[in-house]
């Protein structure tokens, strides 16, 4: 029994890689140390954001990838009509994607936890919003980013050209606290 208990033992420790014990692939994996709320990724600590899909928000029936806004930096936004915060950022966002266009940068919305699709549709007409959204109702979208906090709205996570995340932002945004940031995304290279 004792034998048992020591290779018990010897299997778990091996599991072990430091301080978070998790072992982190070539895919992103969204871990928060010490219950950042801001994080920033460099180089080779940008891991590729995996394929990402749903249905227009817009366009009912029309399936929205990552993957066809491929070479371009993409800012991801989480939101529901429901949230307060979203109303301040919305602009915000709106800002950016235009400011930003011509240099390379698709803003993508993912709307979540509206359960009648009217909602979020008014408030896109509302704000003026020109960049589409993926539906998001059931949380399946959501289900591509690995670790993710399914209750974090809004938050932003931004990509670089290679669809590696750069940034990930817990907690509400401005314009002015993304475009240094956006600016120098889409002045890397492809």
């Amino acid at each position: 029994m004792r034998k048992l208990w020591l290779v018990v033992l010897l299997l778990l420790s091996a599991c072990s890689t430091g301080d978070d014990a998790v072992v982190r692939g070539t895919e992103f994996d969204l871990v928060a140390p010490d219950g950042k709320l801001v994080l920033n990724y460099t180089g080779s600590d940008r891991k590729k954001l995996g394929e990402l899909t749903g249905e227009s928000l817009q366009e009912p029936g029309k399936q929205i990838k990552l993957s066809d806004y491929a070479g371009k930096v993409v800012l991801l936004n989480i939101w529901g009509a429901w949230c307060g915060p979203c109303r301040a950022e919305a602009p915000e966002l709106q800002k950016l994607a235009d400011d930003n266009k011509e240099a390379g940068l698709q803003v993508l919305g993912i709307d979540v936890r509206d359960d009648i699709r009217s909602q979020p549709q008014d408030f896109v007409k509302n704000w003026n919003l020109t960049y589409p959204s993926i539906y998001d109702k059931a949380g399946r979208t959501l289900l591509a980013l690995k670790g993710y906090p399914r209750n974090a709205v809004p938050s932003t996570i931004i990509l670089d050209r290679q669809h590696r995340v750069a940034a990930v932002y817990l907690v509400p945004v401005l314009a002015g606290d993304l475009q240094p940031l956006i600016k120098q995304l889409t002045a890397e290279p492809a």
